[in-house]
């Protein structure tokens, strides 16, 4: 009974350490990669950079974007936060 009282506060703490920070971030992580994973030609994206631009073409890795006034970059699909509008 003494080590039930002993280490009962610490695997508490580790219950709840998992419950508010490590669950939530391995469900954000999981929802980026989803969203990485379903690009496709026509999306407008921003990327982690703070670059909006529109998917013109995509490979396994890279993406191609093209900015307002024409131009062509190439990112890592890894570098695209959050799909403003799907195209």
């Amino acid at each position: 009974m003494e080590i039930l009282a002993t280490f009962g506060p610490l695997v508490l703490m580790i219950v709840i350490f998992y419950f508010l920070l490590i669950r939530p971030q391995q469900k954000k992580q999981k929802q980026v990669n989803q969203m990485q994973s379903e690009l496709q030609k026509g999306d407008k994206v921003i990327t982690i950079g703070g670059f909006h631009g529109t998917v013109h073409a995509l490979d396994e890795n890279q993406i191609v974007l093209i900015a307002g006034d024409g131009s062509k970059l190439t990112y890592d699909r890894s570098a695209v936060r959050d799909v403003v509008e799907k195209g």
